[in-house]
């Protein structure tokens, strides 16, 4: 038999907890990467189920179990992960707890074959979340490579607009890849979530070659 003592320390320890978990809530429970062209963070995930663990992580960092997490405050570009720390997102709210992926050079990642003109980008959501927008971008003439990414390395290229809802799932967004980015360049994919501060940065590793159009 419990004494009413113990039966009373333990109410009062519930009704802490419950007050701390309301206080202090999980600040989005929203994930997701790009998949389509293949983001930075998501090769990552594909070389660690080819090369295994510890060759992954050693290129990749911790988010090759984790891409779905590149996760910082909303805002960009005026705000979010801080020069040279966009790619890992300020380590992804502790999530990722690395900058691996912010290290940058021309030969330093694996590029994704992409042409000038219209893009098409996938989302892949491991938890959905209610949603304000996404809105992208890429390197401008003459970015250098080598150097780390920072904000004004970026212009705008592409927003898409959403109510506040989940987002749907498989839906493609197409965007135009300027035709004057021919060779490497970045594309930088944010989602904002709608009732929480913060939004999920991806960056894309392109070979841009000519359209059909050029």
């Amino acid at each position: 038999m419990f004494s009413k003592k113990s039966i009373f320390t333990a109410a009062c320890l519930t009704l802490i907890s419950t007050v701390v978990f309301l206080a202090f809530p999980k600040e989005s429970h929203a994930h997701g990467y790009v998949s389509t062209p293949i983001s930075r963070g998501f090769q990552g995930q594909l070389h660690n189920r080819e090369w295994g663990w510890n060759a992954a992580h050693q290129v990749y960092g911790n988010v090759i179990s984790n891409p779905q997490s590149l996760e910082y405050r909303k805002g960009f570009p005026e705000a979010g992960p801080r020069d040279g720390r966009i790619a890992s997102a300020e380590g992804g709210l502790g999530q990722i707890n690395d900058f691996v992926l912010d290290d940058q050079g021309t030969d330093r990642w694996t590029k994704q074959s992409v042409k000038t003109g219209n893009l098409d980008l996938n989302w892949t959501y491991t938890a959905l979340h209610r949603t304000t927008k996404w809105h992208y971008y890429i390197t401008k003439p003459g970015w250098d490579p080598d150097a780390p990414l920072n904000r004004a390395s970026f212009e705008k290229i592409a927003e898409v607009p959403h109510d506040g809802t989940l987002p749907v799932v498989g839906e493609t967004h197409s965007i135009t890849i300027p035709e004057d980015r021919i060779g490497y360049h970045i594309i930088l994919a944010v989602w904002d979530i709608a009732d929480t501060q913060n939004a999920f940065y991806n960056v894309i590793d392109a070979n841009i070659t000519p359209g059909l159009g050029i």
